[in-house]
């Protein structure tokens, strides 16, 4: 039955093509229309594709990864220790807790992915996750020659890596290509070994560019429908003149197979790190120390800039480049160092690739108007952005009783608030009682998109808040139109929103 269903899928294939070439012509015929790709077109595309392999293969190895066997450390919030916990009292438990083992046996694991040849001295470019934490990588090349992999330096942040092998002689490598030229539309050229299948080439476009799925810290994917599954993790994303475009990475998937969906790493953003970890072992990046969110369409029509121009600040780290260059919450990054900025990951792009102590001009938009400021970056410490600035959940702060004085009922809007006492403040884990808080948010109303119960609200109209006095002057200030402009802290982080009138 499987066979005949997937002869029956062959057959309804082989129709629609038929179906394909029948239109084709017939299009061709009709005047005034573009002239359809012909069989001469696509013995072209073919011949650009063999190419494209030819260049790749010699240069793409299979990376084999094994990590011993060991001891490991049982943590806490296994079944066994909550069984302890739960008969800690007993002692007829207590000597057979006592004696469980604390350790247990991890088995040895194997890995495979992809990687590429960057120089003929023998330094490969593959993923992270390919080679993190093994004992023992062997890379196999085109030819079935084997090397054992050393120096591995990695840079978890844009999960890529690079290691070396000693092949004895000069090997052939890719060069990285202009990954910004490249175009939604442009075809491209996957190379890697799927599934231990060995060196496999699959084509496909681009099918968008600057993506940010959630799976590395610096993400400005592009994604790619040339058919991308496991163990192709480290190879080449390649235009149509064999130049690298890009870092195979990642797939979105409901099967756990290729689904149209890949991601790689922009070759411009890889070329810059491998070259980091070539010259000092590891990736020196500047910061600025700040936090940032895109403009988006509401925001836009009250700061009088287009959907996508800038970054807005939202939060300023103390000690920071940022902090020391006086820039402020609210504040509008709308270039640094002459290159324009288009979003929070533009900037992103922008600063980690600038020198470290040395000063740039950043353009801003504050209050309405725009102005420049010198700024010095600093190196990024490892643990930045280990810090924990995401939202928390918070209980419902607690009444202190029902003044109509304590409290604002923003009808219009959806939502009240009320003073923010040190004993809410306390409550919600806050180290500050400037501000509002929100006390109830209509869950029907437009509001409930933008705040939730426990957010507390800074700023109103640009006019900072320190009571529900100055919320209500804050109101005043507002156009109606518009809706209101706020400045909102959730737990540890901040935001603007716009808060438009309910219908």
């Amino acid at each position: 039955m499987r066979t005949l269903r997937s002869q029956t899928h062959w057959m309804i294939a082989l129709f629609g093509g038929f179906c394909l070439v029948a239109a084709a012509v017939t299009v061709a015929q009709r005047p005034g229309l573009p002239t359809p790709v012909s069989a001469t077109n696509v013995h072209e595309l073919s011949t650009a594709f063999r190419g494209v392999a030819d260049k790749a293969l010699p240069c793409v190895v299979t990376i084999e990864t094994r990590q011993k066997a060991r001891k490991i450390e049982v943590g806490e919030g296994n079944g066994a220790d909550q069984l302890e916990r739960l008969f800690e009292a007993d002692p007829r438990f207590r000597e057979f807790f006592r004696q469980m083992p604390r350790q247990r046996q991890a088995p040895e694991r194997t890995g495979m992915g992809s990687g590429f040849i960057v120089e003929s001295s023998g330094i490969i470019v593959t993923n992270n996750h390919v080679v993190a934490d093994a004992d023992e990588i062997i890379v196999r090349l085109h030819d079935g020659r084997e090397f054992k992999g050393s120096s591995v330096r990695t840079d978890p942040r844009t999960d890529l890596a690079i290691l070396r092998i000693d092949a004895g002689e000069p090997l052939q490598a890719l060069r990285f290509g202009d990954s910004d030229g490249i175009g939604v539309g442009d075809w491209v050229v996957a190379v890697g070994n799927p599934f231990g299948h060995e060196l496999t080439v699959t084509s496909g476009i681009i099918s968008a560019k600057g993506r940010g799925p959630g799976i590395a810290e610096r993400e400005d994917f592009l994604q790619t429908d040339a058919a991308i599954n496991p163990g192709n993790s480290g190879g080449p994303l390649l235009d149509l003149d064999g130049n690298v475009i890009g870092v195979n990475t990642a797939i979105s998937s409901r099967s756990g197979g290729f689904d149209g969906i890949g991601f790689a790493v922009p070759g411009r953003m890889a070329w810059w790190v491998v070259q980091q970890l070539i010259e000092h072992d590891e990736v020196k990046r500047a910061f600025i120390g700040i936090t940032i969110q895109p403009v988006t369409n509401d925001l836009a029509s009250h700061l009088g800039l287009k959907v996508g121009e800038g970054a807005i600040v939202t939060q300023v780290f103390p000690k920071s480049p940022g902090s020391t260059a006086k820039l402020e919450a609210g504040d509008v990054v709308l270039s640094l160092d002459g290159k324009p900025v288009s979003g929070p990951r533009s900037l992103q792009g922008i600063v980690e690739r600038l020198d470290v102590d040395k000063t740039y001009s950043v353009e801003i938009l504050r209050d309405g108007k725009k102005t420049k400021l010198p700024i010095v970056l600093k190196q990024m410490p490892n643990e930045y952005t280990m810090a924990n600035v995401g939202r928390q959940q918070r209980e419902e702060p607690e009444e202190e009783g029902n003044d109509s004085n304590d409290v604002v009922d923003v009808g219009d809007y959806g939502f009240k608030v009320r003073e923010l006492t040190a004993e809410i403040a306390e409550q919600l884990g806050l180290d500050s009682d400037e501000g509002v808080v929100v006390s109830s948010v209509d869950s029907d109303g437009t509001a409930a998109r933008v705040l939730s119960v426990g957010d507390v609200i800074l700023k109103v109209s640009n006019r900072r808040i320190d009571s529900v006095a100055d919320f209500n002057k804050g109101l005043a200030d507002a156009n109606p139109e518009k809706g209101l402009f706020l400045f909102i802290k959730s737990g540890n982080a901040t935001r603007f929103a716009v808060v438009r009138r309910q219908n």
